[in-house]
């Protein structure tokens, strides 16, 4: 009796529309090309986002500061269940991205659609890396430093890189944000950085739950000051095991120990922000 087959891999690639029609060729040399631009990254679930108008507010403000052009959200919104519905999917991991080619005088929206993701469990290490980036509330594609230092991290055995300013000043990780607990808050680096739409999401939801989050200088020669740390972006969250060679000894994921509870009352913060029908 043979077994069956494993089933197929998800293709590498996502599906790529612009302006609600399937990618072409000339199309895809907006981005290759002409690649100044703007993005936002959600998880949909059931066509449902959780801080759907926290990403069609980032999404609009980036458009009026980089072109000085609205971004309508209904547009948005219906140029996302048009990929989705061609797609064929209803859970997905989504990006749309804004892009205005020279001469050009309306946004080109691109939405990209693939597999749903969700953060892995466990702890994770950090590497930390002397790179800030530039205009830090602008999430843009093309990212040479973070990728950059992204890899080396992973080469050293980590799982990301800690971007720091001058000084050690801790500011978020490569693709995430960072957040560390003090015994009695959570705190939030008080450095420039991109608010990320899970960490906004968090903020909310622990000052409903009477557990306001704070901000705060973090430099790394600090950082034996606090008891735990996690990221987070739109994939999930995760707790911190270890940031270079300082380990947070409640920090391994097995789910005991103080950062259990920290990470449950996370999460149920998160959960407590009502998801959005697209």
């Amino acid at each position: 009796m043979t077994s069956a087959p494993p089933p197929p891999l998800p293709h590498p690639l996502p599906y790529v529309e612009m302006d609600g029609h399937p990618a072409t060729e000339d199309d895809l040399r907006v981005p290759a090309l002409f690649g100044f631009g703007h993005f936002t990254a959600l998880q949909v679930r059931d066509h449902r986002v959780r801080g759907l108008g926290l990403h069609l507010e980032r999404l609009e403000g980036a458009n009026r500061e980089l072109f000085q052009l609205p971004l309508d959200g209904g547009r948005v919104r219906e140029l996302i269940r048009g990929a989705l519905d061609r797609a064929g999917m209803r859970d997905a991991s989504v990006r749309v991205h804004g892009f205005l080619p020279p001469g050009e005088s309306r946004t080109r929206v691109m939405v990209t659609v693939r597999e749903p993701a969700a953060m892995a469990p466990g702890g994770r290490s950090l590497m930390s890396v002397p790179y800030a980036r530039a205009v830090p509330h602008i999430k843009r594609p093309g990212e040479f430093g973070q990728t950059y230092y992204g890899i080396l991290a992973a080469r050293a055995g980590f799982d990301e890189a800690l971007l720091t300013a001058p000084g050690g000043v801790v500011t978020e990780g490569a693709i995430t944000n960072i957040g560390f607990w003090d015994g009695s808050s959570v705190v939030w680096p008080d450095a420039p950085a991109l608010t990320g739409i899970t960490m906004a999401l968090l903020e909310r939801g622990l000052a409903a739950a009477g557990e306001p989050s704070v901000r705060r200088a973090v430099t790394l020669d600090g950082l034996g000051t606090y008891r735990g740390a996690f990221i987070c972006n739109s994939q999930g969250m995760a707790p911190v095991r270890r940031i270079d060679a300082m380990e947070f000894g409640d920090g391994d994921g097995d789910g005991d120990g103080e950062m259990e509870g920290v990470m449950g009352r996370l999460e149920a913060a998160y959960a407590s922000a009502p998801t959005e029908l697209l």
